[in-house]
């Protein structure tokens, strides 16, 4: 039950994220200075949350690659 609305939420963000500028679902309308985009980013964190439900971790591409320790390691004899 969780990951179908993970999955409606997911759509309904992308749906609300390509929806032109003053369109139908505007809920914060972008003209007003300073918070005009604060919805999208709202919208935008919400698609990414259910991303990462829905087995999509989005954030990882952008996070620290691990380093393998034992590559560094020169045994010299």
């Amino acid at each position: 039950m969780k990951k179908l609305f993970a999955a409606i939420g997911a759509v309904l963000s992308v749906v609300y994220i390509i929806n032109p500028t003053a369109g139908l679902l505007e809920i914060i309308p972008d003209n007003i200075p300073g918070i005009g985009n604060l919805d999208e980013a709202a919208v935008t964190g919400i698609l990414i949350a259910c991303l990462r439900v829905l087995g999509l971790d989005v954030l990882r591409l952008f996070g620290k690659k691990e380093k393998n320790d034992n590559t560094d390691v020169v045994d010299i004899d």
